[in-house]
């Protein structure tokens, strides 16, 4: 074992991280219960973090003349699960002495399901109760740029679960259309992402999910659910699905993974993934807070429902049908589809169906001073409703590999805050991740997203357009092109006979 100064997550010791995937530290408990200690010793925190002494003496104070089973836990856990994971019943007893003194010590957090699962698991490689306190006491205080170990709101909580949304539409777009299509609202699928990593998997995938989370983050959790997520697409199939409660159905398929694929090839497969930087999916989960706090949600209160899926029964269009709109609309990011959809537009008439989506606002492409000139960012995308469901997304998220991400030196800022990277964006609302300044692109034309003047609108540019109406939306003409790297989206030239535009209703 190296000496802890290399352990730290800051600059991570390739070898050490090759290690922690490969599962060299299950050749022992002791081996891995150093490491658990070691590395944790090296995350940052705040300042005045409570420790093992503390734990101690608020213990003693809390529980010295009442029985742990008769006090409280704290009202952060209401509604939550609590997994023990093997734990022997002195175990769970120091399970929830340590939650009641963190609730006691951290009044801030109002929020916080996988707390429980974590202290668990820690548990099992602790030398007592104190010290895994101690430990799970510095996740909760760590404050590493663009790293959160446990979020502590349902505000933060929700946001993770957002972002999670949004980078299964990215990364699993089968798995995402199956869901889409045979559940009533994805994003309840969705929220319960963490569950199935520190829940629902068995111990032996749970604990090595553990360790290379303490070493890389919650960026690997991102990875190994889409993971799951790519398996269970491959072990199901939509007849399968017909009449099942979806959520339900997954939870269960998680829990028996080992039927299905062993935990070495697992993560395997969710390193194979390629995700966007920590600091790309940190920006991403920003503005997914600033979305939700838009809607209400804040960092006090414990729970919110709120409905993020087509409502079925009221839902009217003479283009699409209600199980095709909740499709395409699984296909817009989270953020935006808090809100109801509001038909704008709808003239009469209908042959071919296809369509896009427009993350800019239109008055966008005065700001530039050029009216005619391309504006947008890469969360725009072309589709088509029929005779195939298909959607074209930037051509740099398919082949990443065809764009640099922009040097630190090219930066402004290498750690800006939340605020300026967020206005800096029409709206606020737009996702940075995919904003073209954060990439060194071989091409201009593979970044012409939407263009609009008195003449027409253009959609997708470069080589061709992917759809372009002229001024009355009575002539349109679709092409192939590099944005999207589409075929045409139906016959070259057509008449419309019917259009359709909806836009966000705020709530």
């Amino acid at each position: 074992l190296d000496s802890p100064a290399q352990l730290g997550t800051s600059e991570i010791n390739p070898e050490l991280k090759k290690l922690a995937r490969e599962g060299y530290w299950a050749v022992s408990r002791a081996l891995r219960a150093q490491v658990y200690h070691q590395l944790i010793q090296q995350v940052s925190c705040r300042l005045i973090t409570p420790d093992a002494l503390v734990y101690r003496d608020v213990a003693s104070r809390l529980f010295g003349k009442m029985s742990v089973s008769t006090y409280p836990l704290p009202e952060f856990l209401e509604g939550c699960s609590m997994p023990t994971y093997c734990l022997n019943p002195e175990g769970i007893t120091a399970l929830k002495k340590i939650l009641i003194c963190v609730g006691n010590l951290f009044p801030d957090i109002t929020y916080s399901p996988i707390l429980p699962s974590l202290v668990a698991l820690l548990l099992h490689y602790s030398e007592d109760e104190a010290q895994c306190f101690e430990n799970i006491s510095r996740l909760i205080a760590s404050n590493s740029p663009h790293t959160s170990y446990i979020d502590q709101s349902f505000l933060a909580h929700q946001a993770s679960c957002m972002t999670f949304g949004d980078l299964a539409n990215k990364h699993c777009p089968a798995a995402h259309k199956l869901i889409a299509s045979t559940s009533e609202n994805v994003f309840e699928v969705y929220s319960e992402w963490l569950s199935w990593l520190f829940h629902d998997l068995p111990f032996n995938y749970a604990i090595r999910v553990f360790d290379v989370y303490l070493l890389e983050g919650q960026k690997v959790l991102y990875r190994i659910a889409l993971a799951l997520l790519k398996q269970y697409r491959l072990s199901v199939t939509s007849t399968e699905l017909e009449g099942t409660d979806i959520k339900a159905h997954l939870q269960a398929f998680v829990q028996n993974i080992a039927e299905h694929v062993t935990v070495d090839k697992l993560l395997e497969r969710a390193f194979g993934i390629r995700l966007f930087s920590r600091k790309e999916i940190w920006l991403l989960q920003m503005a997914n807070r600033k979305a939700l706090m838009e809607r209400g949600i804040t960092m006090v209160q414990s729970r919110q429902s709120f409905h993020l899926a087509i409502d079925m029964q009221n839902f009217s269009s003479s283009i699409v049908t209600a199980q095709e709109m909740r499709i395409i609309w699984s296909w817009i990011p989270e953020r935006f589809s808090l809100s109801p959809p509001l038909l704008i537009i709808c003239p009469s008439g209908q042959v071919g169906v296809c369509g896009a989506f427009l993350s800019s606002d239109w008055s966008e492409r005065k700001k530039s001073g050029a009216t005619s000139s391309f504006f947008g960012t890469g969360e725009c995308f072309v589709f088509t409703v029929r005779p195939e469901m298909e959607r074209y997304e930037w051509v740099f998220i398919k082949k990443p590999e065809l764009a640099k991400a922009v040097p630190r030196s090219r930066q402004r800022s290498p750690s800006p805050s939340p605020a300026s990277l967020l206005s800096s964006s029409p709206d606020g609302r737009l996702s940075p991740f995919l904003a073209i300044r954060h990439f060194l692109l071989p091409s201009k034309t593979a970044s012409m997203f939407m263009c609009g003047s008195r003449e027409g609108i253009i959609i997708g540019g470069g080589g061709g357009q992917a759809l372009s109406l002229d001024a009355n939306l009575l002539w349109g003409r679709t092409e192939h092109c590099e944005t999207f790297d589409n075929p045409p989206l139906c016959q070259e030239n057509f008449k419309v006979q019917l259009l359709e535009v909806w836009g966000f209703q705020n709530a």
